[in-house]
């Protein structure tokens, strides 16, 4: 699986509104060079410590490729808790990349670089690259303490907006935070993004060709098939590891106003298959960055660093059904914002959905079985294509969370459907100490004020013991 001698990450500079690092790649004794831009739209050459923010910003993308590299240089000095970071995501996303994106087939690797299944073994998912970097002492970096103020990552998916309108309810001051990523994907996030730039003054976007920095790596990597990029919009051949970059890229403004929270719309995650094992690999079947081991490890680590952030998600204790009718329910305007499909395309001068993608159907299954028109966000209420996709197989919805869904549209519209099967804890708030502990909102205020809101849309609370799904009182949890 070696494609690089080195990858080399090089000539960091800070300008007065953006940072810019070059990334160097050396296949067979050529090099060849592309530049990673981050253009901001206030002036970030202020806030103390910037230098260190900006080389952690530039080495975040590199993460994604040590599984395929002799060696990576980051040649400028970097604190030494940066560079732990960078070995640990390292470790874990090298795991992850080999166990999903290699052994497991996806059409995207050339089938003469994927390894017998049966012949995989631990050590083969270890980072293969050595990291060459000098580390340097820190400058005191600008402490946020803003308990109550919240960095919402905005991607324009219905679990980042319900994030957004959830925490602004309950009395968080928000700061609705936009990635432009430079390629189609800021479609899925431009029909929010115009609205929330007109309604909301604390709306901060970053620039960033992030993409196409990933696409200039990938195009030289040996092992991916031909046209790689053209042949399915729903999953990246390689990286797995790029939240991170998108939080990082909004430290300057988060230390600038004082920001003491990232918030991405993590929703609920099956306990019994995360983190999950492959021949005595350990790995997160692609999520490990939107787990609950990840947002700990981050807060732990932001504390260690100085800047005292918390990460974490409101919803992380709900399934993406549940978060779906609160969106509807109780912020229909914000829904009308809602695009959750990687693919959308003008029709008639308005971005729609595909329709066809494995998130438009499961958004789709969603909307029925809560009795929501789909035509409200761009579906329609034809059953053929999700009968198709279960038959087959293609979706990304929990076991649980897809039959539970099926029952209920099967009993709403007197109809069949194949995977029916009723689960009533998926209509709770689900608590396990695996994906979603009751103390996953870190702060005990909010945490109240937001299951205050979530109780009236759903069916009670369980918790996981020994195995089985058992109800329980919100007194017995503690919040």
């Amino acid at each position: 699986m070696r494609c690089f001698d080195r990858i080399r990450v090089t000539d960091l500079r800070v300008g007065e509104r953006g940072i810019s690092a070059s990334y160097e790649l050396t296949v067979d004794g050529v090099t060849r060079g592309y530049r990673l831009i981050e253009a901001y739209e206030e002036r970030i050459s202020d806030v103390r410590g910037i230098r260190e923010i900006a080389a952690l910003i530039s080495i975040v993308p590199a993460i994604n490729y040590t599984l395929f590299s002799d060696e990576i240089v980051i040649d400028f000095p970097i604190h030494e808790l940066d560079l732990r970071f960078f070995r640990d995501m390292s470790e874990v996303t090298a795991r992850d990349i080999f166990v999903n994106r290699i052994v497991r087939r996806t059409g995207l690797v050339r089938d003469e670089f994927i390894p017998n299944p049966e012949d995989v073994r631990p050590e083969d998912a270890e980072p293969r690259a050595e990291i060459v970097a000098r580390t340097t002492d820190s400058t005191e970096l600008d402490a946020v303490d803003g308990e109550l103020s919240c960095g919402v990552m905005v991607s324009g998916g219905k679990d980042s907006l319900l994030s957004y309108s959830l925490l602004r309810e309950v009395g968080c001051e928000t700061h609705p935070f936009f990635l432009n990523e430079s390629g189609r994907h800021w479609h899925v996030s431009l029909k929010a993004f115009r609205h929330f730039r007109e309604s909301e003054p604390r709306t901060s976007r970053v620039w960033s060709n992030i993409d196409r920095l990933f696409k200039f790596i990938e195009s030289n990597m040996r092992i991916l098939v031909k046209g790689f990029d053209r042949k399915t919009k729903e999953i990246y051949p390689i990286r797995l590891f790029w939240f991170e970059h998108y939080a990082f890229s909004f430290l300057p403004i988060m230390m600038k106003r004082g920001v003491g929270n990232v918030i991405f719309g993590n929703e609920y995650d099956d306990p019994f298959s995360v983190p999950s094992y492959f021949n005595g690999i350990k790995h997160y079947k692609a999520i490990y960055d939107q787990s609950q081991d990840f947002e700990d490890y981050m807060t732990s680590w932001f504390r260690m660093r100085g800047l005292g952030v918390r990460q974490w998600s409101p919803i992380r204790s709900i399934s993406g059904l549940i978060a779906q009718r609160i969106l509807h329910r109780r912020y229909p305007d914000v829904m009308r914002l809602q695009m959750s499909c990687h693919s959308p395309r003008y029709v008639g001068g308005e971005l729609v959905p595909c329709r066809s993608c494995n998130k438009c159907i499961g958004i789709k299954i969603f909307l029925l079985a809560n009795g929501i028109d789909p035509r409200i966000i761009g579906y329609d209420d034809d059953l053929g294509d999700v009968i198709a996709h279960v038959e087959s197989g293609s979706y990304r919805l929990d076991e649980d969370e897809l039959e539970h869904s099926l029952h209920l549209i099967s009993e709403r519209l007197k109809v069949k459907l194949p995977r029916a099967v009723p689960h009533p804890e998926v209509e709770t708030v689900r608590f396990n100490e695996v994906t979603a502990r009751p103390d996953h909102i870190p702060h005990p205020e909010i945490r109240a004020r937001v299951f205050d809101v979530v109780e009236r849309y759903v069916k009670g609370y369980s918790i996981l013991r020994d195995g089985r799904w058992e109800r329980v009182g919100r007194e017995e949890l503690g919040i």
